[in-house]
């Protein structure tokens, strides 16, 4: 297997400034005005065609020896190789230009960067040239500066609203209700003002959130696709470098809120990784467990509405569904006390052991799951209006996909056999047998049967990891890390002394960087986070793959009809708080 840094620097010796590991990943530093050309080498020679993650480090605050070069932003980019099971490569670029930084934009080689780099430019002032439409995505167009940039406060430096009748709100908003004239809104780029031009959402019933979608039509068919997001964008990302590394696990929850459990180990792999620590044996156990079932129970809320939408059997099947949900969402309350919000992993194990009845509650659930799965597809596959709803509509071919950086059932509904669990391992994910569900039709039929037969791989994983959990600690053993055991504070100084700095000063991993990703049940889900040292991280970039796969919503829908864009977002399976953030 070719070493990508060395084949870099033998093509490239004049635009490689650096060369360094990145918490096992091998990463590399190039000159912003080689990008392209080492983009192009790495995507078509080195085979590294998926993009999975682009963001921005503002060095102002970072100590001098953690500096890439004397630049105060720099551009990271995470590349895998689909076909050498997922190979990772982190690429650094310097960019010019200051307080203005400015950035070659890599959609031309990766068109999946598209949404990356306008959320770079709205959240930290990059400008991307050569970026097909470069403006903001997250922030509304009038927000004074960029929020991440580390001169921004947490709260931005927006006036707070006022209930003040003089203040300059509550004029502007008397003036458009006096004014029954309204300026209309200006028809976005690439689209013809000879066709209508339409609003469905942000407060549409299928648009499963507040989802904007602008759309072009010619008759009853969809020219162009706009989506307008950030209606629920929350700040995490600059929240998370303003609290402790322990504290973040509940902020997690709130992303894709109805996969909460991906969420937190998703993020407490990334820190046990900068931390250079594991999980003991149980706790990996444990974390299978409650990922598996949380991919059902997510799969389980995409099945329910997506035929709730679609389906004249939907309301029986929204029924049926939630029933089975609901016994993992007992199951999650078993363990923690918890069931959509869970907080439930933490760093180095879980908050608690699973209680004794929990396991033989999980068997009783595995016994009846399969059979009701195969009830659900025999009433919806059974169903001509379902078929001829979803089949040969929103087709995404293999290059398409990994070119737009989709990952998940989307990649594995266009016949892509790309698994991190399989790829690469995490949790012991390598000692249990099962098998990745593809379909070659690469439509939104395709797409419901990978789901479907995912339920079936999960409870599959679940029965094995059922009979192999084994015995020992959930946590760590580690003061440093984990809080000594409560029995313990009552015996021994040293083990209080531990637990009041954890809880005072929390866990300090030393300088450095990691990108850390899992399959989760929407696709790679990963944290790229950069430790100074202290005890809450310099940046914080949240990968989730809601956003990255709603941006192929354009390419799935042009030529179908207006009534199909219900099936192409249910079949796409977003939720808001994983788009927006």
């Amino acid at each position: 297997m070719t070493d990508p840094i060395l084949a870099l620097s033998n093509r490239f010796p004049d635009a490689v400034l650096e060369t360094g590991d990145a918490s096992g990943v091998p990463s590399v530093t190039v000159a912003s005005d080689h990008l392209l050309d080492v983009g192009r080498f790495l995507r078509d020679e080195l085979g590294f065609d998926l993009l999975s993650n682009l963001t921005v480090v503002d060095q102002l605050k970072l100590p001098p020896v953690q500096k890439t070069a004397d630049a105060r932003f720099v551009g990271v980019y995470h590349l895998r190789s689909v076909a050498r099971d997922g190979e990772l490569l982190q690429v650094k670029t310097p960019l010019p230009g200051g307080d203005n930084p400015v950035a070659p934009s890599v959609t031309g080689i990766w068109p999946g960067a598209n949404w990356h780099e306008r959320e770079a430019y709205d959240l930290f002032g990059v400008r991307y040239e050569g970026h097909p439409d470069l403006r903001r995505i997250l922030m509304p167009d009038d927000w004074p500066g960029h929020p991440l940039r580390k001169d921004m406060p947490l709260g931005g430096e927006r006036v707070p609203f006022s209930v003040t009748w003089d203040d300059d709100e509550f004029k502007m908003l008397g003036r458009q209700i006096m004014q029954p004239e309204q300026t209309p809104q200006a028809i976005p780029k690439g689209m013809d003002s000879r066709h209508m031009v339409v609003n469905m959402g942000p407060q549409h019933p299928s648009t499963h959130g507040v989802l904007r979608l602008i759309v072009e039509l010619d008759g009853e068919r969809i020219v162009n696709v706009e989506p307008d997001i950030g209606y629920l964008h929350s700040g995490f990302e600059k929240q998370g470098e303003h609290v402790r590394y322990k504290d973040f696990v509940y902020y997690t929850d709130r992303m894709d809120y109805v996969s909460a459990m991906q969420n937190n180990l998703s993020y407490v792999l990334a820190v046990e990784q900068l931390l250079g620590i594991e999980a003991p044996p149980r706790a990996q156990g444990i974390r299978v467990i409650m990922a598996e079932l949380q991919r059902i129970a997510a799969h389980l809320v995409w099945l329910a509405t997506h035929a709730l939408d679609i389906s004249g059997t939907g309301h029986a099947l929204l029924m049926y569904a939630f029933r089975e949900r609901e016994e993992i969402l007992d199951l999650f309350e078993m363990a923690c006390g918890a069931r959509l919000t869970t907080s439930y992993m933490r760093i180095g194990g879980v908050s608690d052991d699973l209680p004794p009845a929990f396991i033989p509650r999980l068997v009783e659930f595995l016994d009846y799951m399969d059979a009701r799965l195969d009830e659900y597809r025999a009433m919806l596959e059974k169903n001509p209006l379902w078929r001829k709803r979803l089949e040969g509509i929103g087709p995404l071919s293999k290059k398409d996909a990994i070119a737009m950086g989709v990952t998940g059932p989307m990649l594995r509904g266009s016949g892509v056999a790309y698994d991190l669990r399989r790829a690469r391992p995490y949790c012991g994910y390598d000692q249990y047998e099962f098998d990745i569900p593809t379909s070659d039709l690469g439509d939104s039929y395709g797409r419901y049967l990978v789901r479907m037969a995912e339920m079936k791989q999960s409870v599959r994983i679940l029965r094995q990891a059922a009979a192999m959990l084994p015995e020992g600690d959930y946590l760590l053993d580690d003061p440093k890390i984990v809080p000594p055991k409560r029995d313990l504070l009552d015996q021994s100084m040293e083990a209080l002394i531990h637990h009041f700095k954890l809880y005072t000063e929390g866990v300090t991993p030393g300088p450095g960087e990691v990108y850390r990703a899992i399959e989760a049940p929407k696709g790679e889900m990963g944290f790229y986070i950069v430790s100074d040292g202290s005890a809450h991280p310099y940046r914080l970039r949240i990968r989730t793959p809601s956003f990255a796969n709603l941006q192929s919503i354009a390419m799935l829908s042009k030529g179908h009809l207006f009534s199909d864009l219900v099936v192409i977002i249910g079949t796409i399976d977003i939720v808001l708080g994983d788009v927006d953030r």
